[in-house]
């Protein structure tokens, strides 16, 4: 890909790479001098002394690793111009070593960033800013990084560190890159009366990079104190201590909700017997699937009305029910059932994603190769997502007979609503004998190449939510077993 025509005239016949978002959202810091001392994404000794330490190779000390992969054919440039999502360029890297990610594989280049323009990607971008846009504070400056609303526990002891610090200043620092960011900052917004008084939200983009647990964890606070300090902070609230933070850690005394006072306050001042149970995050779930309220002594109004936007009531929260199976398994006429089981029980938006109008709009020009199979299951997968943000249900039937992309598929839909895999089990010989077009045929005669179940393998899945086999059972019998599912589940009403 060439870079846009708008550019000088010395970048524009440059390459163009839009990276994912993590390495996105590293470029947006280290252009904004969050990432000091780095200029750029690392090299291969300066990652590999990262990751085996936590420093840098000259013994900066540095909790992550912030690299750049590109397809390998961007591997023998001298200069790139990155771009976000909408195509508009960013930087350029200069490009100093291309190298091999010894575990993944995958090829990185590092280099130093020049920057074209500020970033404009992303959601409450107002809100965003440089380190070198805030004005100096002299004294304490409390920070606290969030991926979650602040509930009135946190409120308080948030308010309480402040003061237990002196505090000049607190700056709360959403840290975007989640499914509900939106959500996120909103409901910050919504409690900044609760909040310590000249509080300062400023949203960072910052994905998560690992799984939340164990050494991955720890270089995220790392992180995350790294970020703070760049602000300004001189202490982050963490709810437990972390060594070896760019700034201290401060642990909150425990809080529990007053049943006798009905007021959040910490647990050495409140009687043993008084101490009311937590709402676990588990029990939350189950409010907001049932459309049920968020009680006010939990957390304030203005974050409940977030939840209950963010996580919807299951009976009205959007999905996706995708069909995997072998040609002529009966996916398509269980997924037709389906389709019209719901529309005949009304309440929910249906759109059937099969046959000729994914071959007439999504799949055509394709052919039978592997690269086009997986782009036809990711566009389906797109267009399902998106029915599903809007609380529709998307019903797909594709062969899909890749474990890998049918993964991708479910993390796009699960992002905004719920996913739900149903493996049509039909043995391949029934498969075959049913095949009333003679693909099987031509494709056992090589006319067809790469046809799964015969040229090419189906992957049987190992995280379906229901596995049937029609040559067991009726349609009609297949499809009261999804719409079970779909009742047990909370998605459909039952009859």
């Amino acid at each position: 890909m060439t870079a846009e025509p708008g550019l000088p005239d010395t970048l524009r016949d440059l390459p163009a790479w839009t990276p994912g978002p993590v390495e996105l959202a590293d470029l947006e810091l280290v252009l904004a001098g969050v990432y000091r001392p780095l200029t750029g994404f690392l090299g291969s000794y300066d990652t590999a002394m990262v990751i085996a330490g936590g420093r840098l190779a000259d013994g900066t000390p540095w909790p992550v690793p912030v690299t750049l992969s590109v397809p390998k054919e961007l591997t023998d440039q001298e200069r790139i111009v990155l771009q976000d999502p909408e195509g508009v360029p960013v930087a350029v890297l200069r490009v100093e070593e291309a190298w091999q990610d010894p575990t993944s594989r995958d090829w990185r280049l590092a280099g130093p960033l020049e920057a074209l323009r500020a970033p404009a990607h992303g959601p409450f971008h107002g809100l965003r800013r440089r380190p070198d846009e805030l004005a100096a504070v002299e004294g304490n400056v409390l920070a606290v990084a969030v991926r979650d609303p602040l509930h009135r526990k946190q409120l308080g002891q948030l308010r309480q560190v402040a003061e237990q610090l002196g505090a000049k200043s607190v700056l709360v620092l959403p840290l975007l890159g989640g499914e509900h960011d939106e959500s996120l900052v909103r409901a910050l917004l919504g409690v900044r009366k609760e909040l310590p008084d000249g509080a300062q939200i400023i949203p960072v983009p910052l994905p998560a990079r690992g799984e939340g647990a164990g050494v991955q964890e720890e270089r995220d606070v790392l992180l995350h104190a790294h970020v703070a300090a760049a602000y300004g902070a001189t202490h982050l609230l963490f709810e437990r201590e972390v060594d070896d933070t760019a700034i201290p850690v401060v642990v909150p005394e425990p809080w529990a909700y007053d049943a006798d006072v009905e007021v959040w306050r910490p647990v050495a001042r409140i009687e043993p017997d008084h101490v009311q149970a937590e709402l676990t995050q588990e029990r939350l779930n189950e409010l907001l699937d049932a459309g049920e309220p968020v009680p006010d002594w939990f957390t304030p109004p203005a974050v409940a009305a977030e939840l209950a936007l963010a996580r919807p009531p299951k009976l009205s929260r959007g999905i996706t029910v995708f069909f995997t199976g072998l040609s002529g398994s009966g996916k398509s006429t269980v997924a037709r059932g389906l389709a019209d089981a719901l529309i005949e029980r009304g309440g929910r938006t249906v759109t059937l994603l099969d046959g000729d109008v994914v071959r007439r709009m999504l799949s055509s020009g394709l052919t039978f190769s592997r690269a086009d199979r997986d782009l036809n299951i990711r566009r389906i997968g797109f267009v399902a997502a998106e029915i599903t943000r809007h609380g529709g249900t998307a019903i797909c039937a594709p062969i899909a007979p890749y474990a890998a992309t049918r993964a991708e598929v479910r993390r796009m839909v699960s992002a905004v609503g719920d996913f739900i895999l149903v493996h049509v089990a039909t043995p391949l010989e029934e498969c075959e004998r049913r095949d009333r077009k003679g693909l099987y045929a031509k494709a056992r005669a090589g006319v067809i190449p790469e046809f799964t179940g015969i040229s090419d393998p189906y992957e049987d899945p190992d995280d379906a939510d229901l596995t049937l086999d029609t040559s067991r059972m009726t349609p009609d019998e297949a499809v009261a077993e999804v719409l079970d599912l779909l009742v047990d589940g909370g998605w459909v009403r039952s009859a």
